[in-house]
């Protein structure tokens, strides 16, 4: 880290207030929502040309909903959760008239969803929870989804012109994490996450950040893409889990 670069505790992010005009991170001058575009990611989008989702989806870190919005439209039986509320009321009147269940919920339990789901969406919530919480985060996907269930994570990577840590995740953690809790990974590859690139001025000035921008003015970020299969034979060992 240079002199010019600062730090931030993101374990503190404030999800709630961001999404009501306050700061995300103190000091840290983010006052938008970074990862509200106003459209579904364009990863996303790919990911259902694709075929990973079918049936009953989880859209885990569900935010403003423009993903789940997406894939209801699609015709998916469509669950979203977020653990700020004030995203959840966001999704809702972002979704309309459709179908689509939302819901405040903590991703490192996901209580009462057990065996629900045959295909789980994380857009960029894996890299946001502490190191501790990320095994919890597996093994609930794991309880939350059926055999055969599909899991698509996109999640900041920790490679050159990333996101700071510990915003971004080594290969060698996402693989490990989600091994361990019974997933059988298919495919790991680099891409890119668009994010709100107005108003994110200072904060990747400060953390030497200096984001490339797409066509439409977004701020390109690498991400790790995942796809991976739920394993059979059930809970795999304690802080196991996994989703699809």
């Amino acid at each position: 880290m240079s002199a010019t670069e600062q730090t931030y505790d993101y374990a503190a992010a404030d999800f709630n207030a961001v999404y009501t005009g306050g700061e995300l991170l103190e000091g840290a001058a983010i006052k938008v929502v970074p990862w509200d575009i106003g459209e579904a990611q364009p990863d996303v989008v790919a990911l259902e040309g694709l075929g990973r989702f079918s049936g009953a989806v989880l859209d885990v870190g569900c935010g403003p909903g423009d993903n789940a919005v997406f894939l209801a439209g699609r015709g998916y039986e469509v669950t979203a959760v977020d653990a700020a509320s004030a995203a959840i009321e966001q999704a809702r009147a972002r979704a309309g008239d459709l179908d689509i269940e939302f819901a405040v919920a903590d991703a490192t339990s996901l209580a009462g969803y057990e065996g629900r789901f045959d295909a789980v969406l994380d857009s960029a919530l894996f890299h946001t929870l502490p190191a501790a919480a990320r095994p919890l985060y597996a093994a609930a996907l794991h309880r939350v989804t059926r055999p055969g269930a599909r899991l698509s994570v996109l999640c900041f990577a920790d490679v050159p012109g990333g996101m700071p840590a510990p915003l971004s995740v080594s290969e060698e953690e996402l693989r490990s994490t989600l091994t361990a809790a019974g997933w059988t990974i298919t495919s790991l590859e680099l891409s890119e996450y668009a994010g709100v690139a107005a108003g994110m001025e200072k904060f990747f000035e400060r953390t030497g950040r200096r984001p490339e921008l797409d066509a439409k003015g977004r701020t390109r970020l690498p991400v790790w893409k995942l796809f991976a299969d739920r394993a059979d034979g059930g809970e795999a060992g304690a802080g196991a889990g996994a989703a699809a």
